[in-house]
């Protein structure tokens, strides 16, 4: 879905979390240690940067957001190394100093581009630590367009729950980056964002998306949530609303460098946006937008804004390939502010031949962008009998996905692909053979919305079931 790009300058939000230093060093290696099987690395050049929640509210501050942070440091280098970038950043600092703790500090060691080895120093917080923090949190909020809690789970965080009502309590929306399994930590949320593995973690494996988002939703609703994002790497993220259908959105990753501090991104995003007033979906799209960016990038990263704006006016190649229902539904509602046509076919498409190629290439001709609706394997054993489909539906799926003539290819259940139609509504809906207008499945749908219905001849002898069966009398020869 494509987003309005909001005024992050208009946006005041305080992090409140684990705060960190993310030291790199870097240099080359060509040897192998005399001492042990371990590569040398000759250190050429250092990098710090902020990390944990301070990467949150640098990634704020990127987008031109008011941005103050809450946490814990130490009282050494890393805590002045960090302050100053902070403050550099143009970010409001609350910090508690910690005298007997060590800022924490996790330390890469990168020979060409490559993570060798991470070190890291910490010693978790006690709740004596940082008895002050809810004082300093309920000190800063007033005025405050969002609050943002980043949990790693180092101490800092010892009663989520109490900052989140005294947030709502001020009609402030609480964002949650969460950690761990318990999850009732994190209570009366407005929007909690785990990876698919920490949300699994909580509710137990999710084999396919129906279960995802069931046992999603059941968990808004035991925790008083008011929205659910679960981020799903290479699968995009899924946000779960009460009262609302799911919303998957494809990943836009063009390629994956580091996915170091991708979540810091994605929930400053969201925090950004909707502390700037966009709505809820618009600033998760924008979100899995910045996530895209900021995999392509060493290390603890931020997007700015204007990275931002320029991939938003560059994302508009749409999305192609193999999709679901959800994510199709986004990329043909894209397609259409485009302007372009959609064209619709279903079919088995047990063995592709040359006469599905021809047929394809005509209808795709009709418009600008062709779905084929492929039935799923149970569906064509109804239709053709046992024996069939010869290919599942993921082989035919990707054998369809690879032809220049099609651009989306989703699956269905039913005998018909009615279901989809009404979903999809495209403006021309096709179908091979000698066929009146009437007699296509799905006509009365399509007509009824204003689209056309066209038929195309077919290639003459080019039959799956001629085919198979022509494959069977060959093999029961050879069989004698």
């Amino acid at each position: 879905m494509q987003a309005d790009f909001p005024s992050f300058e208009r946006g005041r939000v305080l992090v409140v979390g684990d705060i960190m230093l993310d030291r790199y060093w870097h240099g080359p290696t060509a040897r192998v240690s005399p001492e042990a099987p371990v590569p040398v690395v000759r250190i050429t050049d250092s990098d710090d940067r902020p990390g944990g929640a301070a990467n949150v509210a640098l990634n704020l501050a990127a987008l031109g957001c008011a941005v103050a942070l809450v946490g814990a440091v130490g009282t050494d280098e890393a805590a002045d190394i960090l302050a100053a970038q902070l403050a550099a950043a143009g970010i409001g600092l609350h910090l508690i100093q910690c005298p007997d703790k060590p800022t924490i500090t996790k330390l890469r060691i990168l020979s060409r581009n490559q993570q060798l080895l991470r070190l890291d120093f910490e010693e978790a917080l006690d709740a004596a630590e940082v008895a002050q923090l809810p004082q300093q949190v309920a000190a800063a909020l007033p005025g405050v367009g969002v609050l943002l809690l980043s949990d790693y789970a180092k101490g800092s965080l010892q009663d989520p729950a109490a900052l989140i009502a005294g947030a709502r309590a001020l009609g402030i929306p609480a964002l949650v980056d969460p950690k761990g399994s318990d999850f009732q930590r994190y209570r009366g949320a407005t929007l909690l964002t785990p990876n698919l593995g920490e949300l699994e973690a909580v509710v137990g494996p999710c084999a396919d998306e129906a279960t995802l988002c069931a046992r999603g939703l059941a968990l808004v609703q035991e925790l008083d949530l008011g929205a659910l994002l679960v981020t799903r790497g290479e699968q995009g993220m899924t946000l779960l609303r009460p009262g609302h259908p799911e919303l998957h959105l494809p990943a836009r990753a063009r390629e994956v460098y580091d996915v170091t501090g991708a979540g810091d991104t994605v929930i400053a995003v969201l925090a950004g946006a909707l502390a700037a007033g966009a709505v809820l979906p618009d600033a998760v799209a924008l979100a899995n937008l910045a996530a895209g960016i900021v995999v392509g990038k060493l290390g603890t990263a931020t997007v700015s804004a204007p990275e931002l704006r320029q991939a938003l006016r560059d994302d508009r190649d749409p999305v192609t390939g193999v999709l679901n229902l959800d994510q199709l539904l986004i990329e043909v509602a894209e397609a259409r502010a485009r302007g372009e046509r959609i064209v619709f076919t279903n079919g088995c498409f047990d063995l592709l031949h040359a006469g599905h190629v021809n047929y394809l290439r005509q209808a795709r001709a009709l418009g600008d962008r062709l779905i084929v609706a492929v039935n799923d394997d149970a569906s064509v054993r109804r239709l053709k009998g046992e024996g069939r489909p010869l290919n599942t539906v993921a082989r035919r799926m990707a054998v369809l996905a690879g032809l220049e003539a099609v651009d989306w290819v989703l699956s269905f259940a039913e005998d018909t692909p009615e279901t989809l139609l009404a979903r999809l509504r495209p403006e021309i809906l096709v179908k091979g053979g000698d066929y009146r207008d009437d007699q296509v499945v799905g006509w009365q749908i399509v007509a009824g919305y204003g689209g056309e219905i066209r038929t195309l001849g077919l290639v003459e002898g080019c039959s799956t079931t001629a085919l198979v069966e022509q494959i069977r009398a060959q093999a029961a020869d050879s069989a004698r």
